[in-house]
């Protein structure tokens, strides 16, 4: 074989595999938080704060209203801030981990990011099992 048609096989192999679907490639990271027989799925981005955090999934906490826009879970331990990075498209939906507190953020109304949040994913679906009031025992696993 030359060197041509060798250069011309990698040159192919990486074409197929830009081709692939992306689903073949890479498969989402998925989390479930349920709580009062209400479930929401969060499409979780890959930086090191979110590792941390499937660190220690699954994990059985308390998930509780916050002001007007939000539910919180209060881990049991801060995670690794690595993923922090400044974003400005918030949105109702978001997953965050709040640096002040070191808690899970998980909104369902608008919100600003002031430099003191890391997003850690998005929800799947509606918001409204969000807006169930209240504080509950919740699970929060992979799925």
């Amino acid at each position: 074989m030359t060197i041509k048609s060798n250069r011309r096989a990698v040159l192919a192999g990486g074409a197929a595999a830009l081709m692939m679907p992306a689903v073949a490639r890479a498969q989402p990271m998925r989390m479930r938080v349920s709580f009062d027989n209400q479930q929401v799925v969060y499409q979780l981005v890959d930086n090191p704060t979110v590792r941390d955090l499937m660190s220690m999934l699954p994990v059985e906490l308390e998930i509780k209203d916050f002001s007007n826009n939000e539910m919180i879970v209060h881990l049991p331990r801060r995670l690794d801030e690595g993923g922090f990075e400044a974003f400005d498209d918030e949105t109702p939906g978001d997953l965050c981990y709040f640096l002040g507190w070191g808690n899970l953020a998980l909104f369902h109304g608008d919100y600003t990011f002031r430099d003191d949040l890391i997003r850690l994913g998005h929800i799947e679906g509606d918001v409204a099992p969000l807006l169930h009031k209240g504080t509950y025992p919740v699970r929060i696993e992979m799925i």
